[in-house]
């Protein structure tokens, strides 16, 4: 058990430390639609799920100065690669899907958003 506690606290800082203000909010939407109505369980590979969704948010708000192809590509590489990875959690979410949302969900969320 506390083991699981320090790996929330290492998320919840990965958290902090990487999203602005409205990509916190996005990952908390996130998490919360996945939790509650897709049914996956709160666990670490719930939060790279949120963490890699918010991610792709971020690029896809991303704009190249005047079309730059360089960076345009960059771009779509990196969401290509993120894409990756959401479906590689996804995957994993699915495959242990709950019948009822977790009872830890509120908790999950209210750890983070706070």
């Amino acid at each position: 058990m506390q083991d699981d506690l320090v790996l929330r606290d290492e998320l919840k800082k990965k958290f902090l430390r990487e999203f602005t203000a409205s990509e916190k909010l996005y990952f908390l939407k996130v998490a919360r639609e996945a939790v509650l109505i897709h049914r996956y369980p709160v666990s670490e590979d719930l939060f790279y799920y949120c963490y890699f969704m918010t991610m792709r948010q971020r690029l896809r708000s991303a704009r190249p100065e005047r079309g730059d192809g360089l960076l345009r590509f960059i771009l779509v590489e990196g969401i290509r690669e993120i894409e990756d990875e959401i479906k590689l959690y996804k995957g994993r979410l699915e495959a242990h899907r709950l019948p009822e949302p977790d009872s830890l969900a509120e908790r999950f969320l209210e750890y983070l958003s706070h």
